[in-house]
């Protein structure tokens, strides 16, 4: 057996191939939409994953506004806030941020939560694009449309 064979391969910028995937929110329970989202982003499902590269896919949520979550969460859970003033602490319930920009503000909310608390984490991200409706802008990108429900 031939061991120079078995090398780990490590992405650079320069080698790591970035796509554009779109996965609809029609139907979906938000925790586990966002972790699958979270897990694209940070590139876990490539098989030359590194974690200290920026090695994932462009992630285009569509029909974010009819995402699920179960029992009363959208009025029990509570997101905190905060303005930069003293006692600038604000409240927001899921229902709140649904209904105030069509589920923007909430997706990102949950899948940076689930992100890594660094640089690379706010840079990741940024590749994050969310649409209220079914259209969305990045038709000349040919994005792939992916079964969120067939990923583990």
């Amino acid at each position: 057996m031939d061991t120079l064979s078995f090398k780990t391969i490590s992405a650079n910028k320069a080698t790591v191939n970035k796509e554009w995937v779109v996965v609809d929110a029609t139907g979906q329970n938000l925790g586990r939409i966002a972790s699958k989202v979270a897990k694209l982003l940070r590139g876990k499902y490539k098989p030359n994953f590194t974690p200290h590269v920026d090695c994932g896919d462009n992630v285009i949520i569509i029909n974010a506004s009819k995402v699920e979550m179960t029992g009363n969460k959208w009025n029990d859970r509570i997101y905190l806030s905060h303005t930069g003033y003293p006692g600038g602490q604000r409240e927001n319930t899921p229902a709140a941020l649904l209904k105030k920009d069509g589920g923007e503000r909430l997706f990102r909310k949950v899948v940076k939560g689930m992100l890594p608390k660094n640089r690379l984490g706010a840079q990741i991200l940024g590749n994050l694009y969310v649409y209220e409706g079914a259209e969305h802008k990045h038709e000349a990108q040919q994005p792939k449309n992916i079964d969120i429900n067939l990923l583990k």
